[in-house]
């Protein structure tokens, strides 16, 4: 029964957007996955879409699906570069991996407009400011 099936909790990874400033150029967005245990996450998939509604019409981008096989232990993996012009979307990234056997999975949303200058921290794991999902 699916009352019986045992969903383990995703602990220590997560999902941040950075901001990465080009002298004399646009800035650059890219979204990362950071792992924050003490030992790799195997078979990594992220796939990211957007969805929204802007001026009463319903948006969508495309669904991508990245894979990052091995994100070792206390580090960060580039997932994609993300556009501006979806910042006003929710911005779902569905992120899946196995440890040994056991596979975990969460799916983290940035809502609309929260990737905006007045969010932004500094992400020791980037050596970037951005916003991290909590």
């Amino acid at each position: 029964m699916i009352r019986d099936i045992e969903i383990p909790e995703v602990k220590n990874v997560t999902v941040a957007v950075a901001r990465k400033k080009q002298p004399g150029e646009s800035d650059e967005w890219r979204v990362f996955l950071i792992n924050r245990n003490s030992f790799p996450i195997e078979n990594t998939l992220v796939a990211s879409t957007g969805y929204g509604v802007k001026d009463g019409e319903e948006q969508r981008t495309s669904v991508l699906r990245h894979f990052l096989e091995t994100v070792p232990a206390e580090s960060t993996a580039l997932v994609e570069p993300i556009d501006p012009a979806v910042f006003h979307l929710n911005n779902e990234y569905w992120v899946s991996y196995y440890i040994g056997t056991t596979i975990f999975d969460k799916r983290f949303v940035f809502v609309p407009d929260s990737i905006r200058e007045d969010n932004l921290i500094f992400i020791e794991e980037l050596d970037m400011k951005g916003i991290l999902h909590s």
